[in-house]
Order: C-alpha cells, then sequence, then structure tokens
C-alpha cells in the first residue's frame, strides 16, 4: 500500500503533466496549412507533350496546339493530351483562366485525315467487315471525353481562333467555354457532308437548333464576323488585335478567386447536362462511326485511298451529288480519276499557307533558358 505522503507528491506532478502539452502535439497544432493546389513546372511538362506546350503567366495558363507542319491537324496523341494540359492547369493553384491557341496559320485544321483516310490501309478508324460499333464507340467516345476536358474544367477556358477551326478542330473550339476569332477565321465542320458526325455535339448547345442544322446539314465553314453575330463567338478582332482581345477577356475573369469561377461554371454546366448533353453525345459518337462504315463512307475512303485526300474533300465539298451507294456496292461506279490537281478550296488554302513558308514548331521559353544555361556550362568547363 503506498504512503500518503507519496500520493500527495504524485498529484501536482500529474496536473503539471497534464497542463504542459507534449512537443508531438504542439508541433502538431502550431504547423500551418499545406498550400492548396499543385504548382506546375511547364520545362517538365514540355518533355511530356509531343503535340503541344503548355505555359503560365501570372494568372493565366496558356496551351499552345503545336503541329504546325500540318496546322495543328489532330494525330493519335493530341485529344489526350489537351486533356492532360487541362488537368495540369487545373491543378496548379497559381492559374485561374486557360487560354487554347494554335501555333502557326490556324488553330486546328481538324482530324488529320491524310493519316486516317487516306494513309489508314490496316483499318483503325474504318474497320473491316463486319464491324463492330462499340469499338468504334470507345475510340472516339474517349476523344470526345478528351476535348470536354476543356467544357468541365473547373477553370474558364478560351479558344483563341485563327486561321481555320474546321471538322475536328470546331470539336476542340467548341468544347471551351468561350470562343474568340480572327475576323477572317473560319470554323464548321464540313465532314457532315459524308464521313463524319461531330463527336462533342455542341453545335445546338452553342447556336440553337435552327443554326445548328444550318451548319451541321450544309458543312459550310462560317467566318469570325457571322460566328459572333450568330453568338458562337464570344468576341471577334482583326489578327493583330487577337492576342489582345484574348488577354483582356482572361485578364478580367483571372481578377475573381478560383473558387467564385468554379461555382458559377458549375451552374452553368449544369443547366446544359441538365439538357440531355450526355445523350446528344452518345448519338454523336455512334452516328459518327455508322457515317465511316455505310455505303458512302466506305466509298470516300476508298476514292481518297485511290486519289488522294484533296481530291476527295474537293468532291465533298463542291456542292456536287455525292454517291449513295447500296448495301453491299463499293461504288465501283463512282471511281472515275478526279481532274489534275482537284483541291476543295478549303484546302487549296490550307495547302496555300503551308508552301507559303515552312512553319516552325513554337520553343517555350523554358526549354531556351535551358539551352542557353547548358551553353555557359559547356564554356565554363572548356575556359577551365
Amino acid at each position: 500500500m503506498a504512503s500518503k505522503s507519496t500520493d500527495k507528491a504524485a498529484v501536482p506532478a500529474a496536473k503539471k503533466a497534464a497542463k504542459k502539452p507534449s512537443t508531438a502535439s504542439s508541433k502538431k497544432t502550431t504547423k500551418p496549412a499545406a498550400a492548396l493546389g499543385k504548382r506546375m513546372a511547364s520545362v517538365h511538362a514540355d518533355r511530356v507533350f509531343s503535340t503541344l506546350h503548355i505555359a503560365v503567366q501570372g494568372r493565366i495558363a496558356t496551351i499552345t496546339l503545336n503541329r504546325p507542319e500540318r496546322l495543328n491537324a489532330i494525330n493519335d496523341e493530341m485529344p489526350g493530351e489537351i486533356r492532360q494540359a487541362v488537368e495540369l492547369a487545373n491543378a496548379d493553384d497559381r492559374v485561374h483562366v486557360i487560354v487554347l491557341r494554335g501555333a502557326g496559320d490556324a488553330f486546328c485544321a481538324g482530324y488529320d485525315l491524310k493519316h486516317y483516310a487516306e494513309g489508314d490501309p490496316t483499318n483503325v478508324i474504318t474497320q473491316p467487315m463486319p464491324w463492330d460499333p462499340m469499338i468504334d464507340y470507345k475510340f472516339m467516345k474517349r476523344n470526345t471525353e478528351d476535348f470536354m476536358s476543356l467544357w468541365r474544367s473547373y477553370k474558364p477556358t478560351i479558344a483563341r481562333v485563327h486561321g481555320y477551326a474546321a471538322a475536328g478542330g470546331s470539336d476542340i473550339a467548341s468544347c471551351c467555354d468561350f470562343i474568340v476569332m480572327e475576323d477572317k477565321a473560319r470554323i464548321g465542320y464540313m465532314p457532315v457532308r459524308v464521313w463524319g458526325c461531330p463527336s462533342p455535339a455542341m453545335w445546338v448547345y452553342r447556336l440553337g437548333a435552327m443554326r445548328a442544322k444550318r451548319m451541321m446539314l450544309t458543312g459550310d465553314l462560317i467566318d469570325g464576323k457571322q460566328a459572333f453575330e450568330w453568338g458562337l463567338a464570344t468576341e471577334v478582332a482583326p489578327l493583330a488585335k487577337l492576342d489582345a482581345v484574348v488577354q483582356q477577356l482572361a485578364e478580367r475573369m483571372a481578377g475573381v478567386p478560383k473558387n467564385q469561377l468554379m461555382m458559377n461554371k458549375l451552374v452553368i454546366n449544369q443547366a446544359i447536362d441538365a439538357m440531355g448533353l450526355e445523350q446528344t453525345q452518345m448519338f454523336a459518337n455512334v452516328f459518327d462511326g455508322i457515317t465511316r462504315h455505310s455505303p458512302e463512307g466506305l466509298w470516300f475512303k476508298r476514292y481518297a485511298q485511290t486519289y488522294g485526300f484533296p481530291a476527295a474533300v474537293e468532291w465533298r465539298d463542291s456542292g456536287r451529288p455525292l454517291p449513295e451507294p447500296g448495301p453491299g456496292d463499293f461504288g465501283d461506279a463512282f471511281m472515275d480519276p478526279p481532274t489534275p490537281d482537284a483541291r476543295s478550296v478549303w484546302s487549296r488554302d490550307v495547302s496555300g499557307k503551308r508552301a507559303a513558308k515552312p512553319p516552325k514548331k513554337e520553343k517555350s521559353k523554358t526549354k531556351s533558358k535551358e539551352k542557353a544555361i547548358e551553353k555557359t556550362k559547356r564554356k565554363a568547363t572548356k575556359g577551365a
């Protein structure tokens, strides 16, 4: 049995111990809160991407599609890289606004159909018969979801459109929150005439039913002025002033707290979702596959492989009646050679842009700095 004197001595000691917090707990309570978000080092991001690069200046992230030699045409890697770049910008706590632009002479000239239509001998895009619609659906729906990362981004997205946002390029632009266009730029989805259906299906949500039908049932391109008049473009400007107009809009939003931008964008997006966007895109992606495997689609691909993509799009866009072979008919009656140098007005224009001056891929400032530092190191080593 313990003595009373021992008990009395233990009580004050116990009280003292209770009052004095442990070193571990005191450190835990005084530790500063972790910074929200992650900071993106664009120098590392540049090394990851093959079709674009991303840079942050102030509160604005700029994603640049970087295949100027093909007018930034979409290849297998670009859709996924767009999503990754958007995710990087969303994870970067500095960024409030995302601007998407194209290097060289165009925003994006669409899917690289010289590769997909003319150069697809193994039928990756058009399957051998009998075809599996769900294999095609998975491929196109993945691309659609990649483009829609711009729409679902928690931070506002602006498409800076110059030159062309044609076919798949209009898919990318229409998935951004805002489209700011050069007055002479052209936007539209020509493959609705044959071999295509725009898989994000944003036209009806951006233009309303009548004007969406005007675009999707003709395949016509409209310029920046008309896009502005129709409400498709938020702003329009001559090319020399385009960057300033984009910057003004981006900076105006960049001053708003990120949580305010996110909440108000989510409110608007859910209203579009409630109008049936997901169901519309499901139909569009299924139908896009059908357009490439229908008798007309198979004929178009065969014509492109035989005579070249420029000749095929010349017929597609000319307004001349397109062949309608029946089931089991591969369109042999419609395989007469085209006229020499057959190209659509659009194809002639973009090929002229490519021939006028060989475009160079844009280099980020971070890469230039790295090379300068490396050069200085080499000089210092030689001097030593």
